[in-house]
């Protein structure tokens, strides 16, 4: 037997309606904010995550997807997708579009990471991106429409919000973090030490207890926000405010990938174990100028479908299955007639089945009630000769007479 790669999942018949149900909501949100679909390759040149996501984080030293292709060029897949749509906006000149420029994705993401819950090799992500604003307004408007996604599906994770200034600050505060770590690096994991000089913000990210804990006592990168930073982060809260979106302020957030400057932001979930990010983002200005384009700022985010499915229902939130079969006309020895039946059913709009087995009534039934089938109707000789049939109401347990001529009609108006 061939078995499925570590770290990846099959999505089952019996379990397809839970995604329809999310992507179907953040859909519908997204629309209410006037955010246009970008879809992009599933694989691009490595040298754009090298580029564009930074060559000191974990993401490329240790969890890219990269191979050569036949041609001998470095290709990789996608491991976010921040990067990619940036490449599209660069790529097909859409600042010439009206700007700012507002855009949502769905798309698969690989990493090879250490499998569990939530957290897969290939894994499905929802993102949005918006291009051309600068002010914080775009901010939290970005971080509204997560929160919107999140009320809509019936979860209230944690908004915790930081700011980690631009190169300009970010330069006093690298230093500080570094003199700090520097007389505390024997109690730091082997990789914290070797980001010490090379990506020390990131130090303050690590999961290892040792190192979180000696980061409680580093600098905060608040103290060293240069005052453009520091009045981008007040409109910030300001803005919240308006909302009505409730917020924490940690200052120890700074996001995985270096693109990240200024507003960085975290909804976090509790109910699903350890706390788990739901989704994560923040503002990239310098992202687009990385990758070889004219400077443009931009804010997004990016949530995992499996985590936030897992929160969903973890907050003991009831998916509805609205893509069982609504009608199951069972075949008692007239198949032409339930197949024509079942097919003027379907061109009403009336999700039905029939059986293609050959199976006994009994059988039939047993078949329609592990579907969850709401009504059934009994086709046979004698329904045919007196042009009446019962419908039996599978939830409810009753049954009500209809002329067989009226039967599509009623079906569809139920």
């Amino acid at each position: 037997m061939i078995s499925i790669p570590k770290g990846t999942k099959d999505l089952l018949p019996q379990d397809s309606y839970k995604w329809h149900y999310i992507e179907e909501r953040v859909r519908r949100i997204a629309g209410l904010y006037a955010l246009q679909e970008i879809r992009t390759p599933t694989f691009e040149h490595t040298e754009l995550f090298l580029r564009g996501v930074g060559d000191t984080t974990d993401i490329v030293n240790k969890e890219m997807y990269t191979f050569d292709d036949r041609s001998g060029r470095s290709i990789t897949l996608k491991p976010e997708g921040t990067a990619s749509v940036a490449r599209s906006f660069v790529e097909n000149n859409l600042r010439e579009n009206a700007l700012p420029m507002r855009c949502y994705y769905e798309t698969s993401v690989f990493r090879y990471e250490r499998p569990q819950a939530g957290r897969l090799r290939e894994h499905h992500q929802f993102g949005v991106e918006v291009y051309g604003a600068e002010g914080a307004a775009a901010d939290a408007e970005v971080i509204s429409i997560a929160k919107r996604m999140f009320d809509e599906l019936g979860i209230s994770p944690t908004l915790y919000i930081n700011s980690i200034g631009c190169k300009t600050c970010r330069k006093d505060y690298h230093a500080a973090l570094v003199s700090y770590f520097e007389s505390r690096q024997e109690g730091l994991c082997a990789t914290c030490r070797e980001r010490l000089h090379t990506n020390p913000l990131r130090i303050l990210d690590c999961k290892n207890d040792n190192c979180a804990a000696i980061a409680k006592g580093a600098p905060s990168i608040l103290d060293y926000l240069c005052s453009d930073c520091n009045a981008h982060f007040d409109a910030l809260k300001h803005n919240l405010d308006v909302l009505g979106i409730a917020y924490v302020v940690n200052p120890t957030i700074v996001r995985g990938l270096d693109y990240y400057t200024r507003t960085v932001f975290e909804f976090v979930a509790e109910n699903i174990g350890a706390k788990s990010t739901v989704c994560g983002g923040g503002r990239y200005n310098d992202l687009i100028e990385s990758i070889g384009g004219k400077p443009c700022p931009a804010v997004g985010f990016g949530m995992g479908i499996e985590r936030l499915l897992l929160t969903v229902e973890a907050a003991g939130v009831e998916i509805p299955n609205q893509e069982q079969p609504t009608v199951y006309v069972a075949c008692m020895g007239r198949p032409d007639e339930c197949a024509r039946l079942v097919d003027e059913l379907r061109k009403a709009g009336v999700s039905a089945l029939t059986d293609i087995m050959e199976r006994s009534l009994k059988a039939q039934m047993k078949y329609a009630d592990k579907l969850g089938v709401r009504y059934c109707v009994v086709v046979g000789d004698g329904e045919i000769d007196s042009g009446a049939v019962q419908i039996k109401d599978m939830r409810q347990s009753t049954q009500e007479t209809c002329r067989l001529e009226n039967l599509v009609e009623f079906l569809a108006a139920k």
